[in-house]
């Protein structure tokens, strides 16, 4: 008797679990033109890095590790990032009206790793948080950006994309999930199962919901591969957070 093997497609990976692969969104020369643009960006922010609102995230010892605020300050940048299967993607999950709404950059410079503690993001940047209406919450300032908490509803009509622009493996401070975590609440995900770390090639695109539950550790002292990641936020519609407005909102061309 001949058996069959079920290949489970990405959209049903991603509502049971939280996140899903999308292999191969960026070729080995559209990557390094994202390198090659960050490194502009880089060099031309830190000459001028009064003008960027603190929008630079640096040690003390002036070493980069990420950036806020990309769809005003890289906005060449994130049209790199872009392409077309990932643009379908994200319209497939949230319809047709989705937008961005969110650019961050993430490294792991070899020698001056970091680690992050287990969190979902609830936080979702917004163009005022004097008054927030019933559900948000913890009202902060990124960057000279307003931040809020948002309420369940909201984060489950967004999503998030992680580019690659590493590969990621054991040794460079990989990401580490808990897969279903998305369906829990804040004092619960830790409990929600057993946590797998991912790995990668570059120019793979991570999707997830914001609640799933993820951590990363430090990269290993001997590597000498960086870990770099555009961080992508797209939400359901420009009107999702009503009365509230976000603080960028971008249409998705194509």
């Amino acid at each position: 008797m001949q058996s069959s093997i079920i290949i489970e497609s990405w959209q049903a990976t991603l509502e049971r679990d939280g996140y899903a692969w999308l292999p191969e969104v960026l070729t080995g020369s559209q990557v390094a033109a994202v390198r090659d643009s960050w490194h502009r960006h880089r060099e031309r922010a830190q000459r001028d890095s009064q003008s960027h609102n603190g929008s630079l995230l640096q040690r003390d010892s002036g070493e980069l590790y990420g950036a806020r605020n990309l769809l005003r300050d890289w906005p060449e940048g994130i049209a790199l990032t872009l392409q077309p299967q990932l643009v379908q993607a994200v319209r497939e999950i949230l319809g047709p009206q989705a937008g961005l709404v969110r650019g961050l950059f993430f490294d792991k410079p070899p020698g001056s790793s970091w680690a992050l503690p287990w969190h979902q993001d609830r936080t979702i940047a917004v163009q005022s948080n004097a008054e927030p209406p019933p559900g948000f919450s913890k009202p902060t300032h990124k960057a000279g950006i307003p931040h809020l908490e948002a309420p369940q509803p909201v984060l489950s009509q967004m999503l998030t994309a992680r580019i690659h622009l590493d590969a990621m493996a054991g040794d460079n401070g990989p990401l580490q999930v808990i897969p279903g975590s998305h369906c829990s609440s804040a004092s619960e995900f830790l409990h929600a199962g057993p946590m797998r770390e991912l790995a990668c090639a570059e120019g793979a695109v991570l999707l997830m919901r914001p609640l799933l539950g993820h951590a990363s550790r430090n990269a290993l002292p001997e590597t000498t591969r960086h870990r770099r990641i555009v961080h992508l936020e797209f939400a359901a519609s420009p009107t999702q957070i009503a009365p509230l407005a976000w603080a960028d909102w971008r249409e998705l061309a194509g």
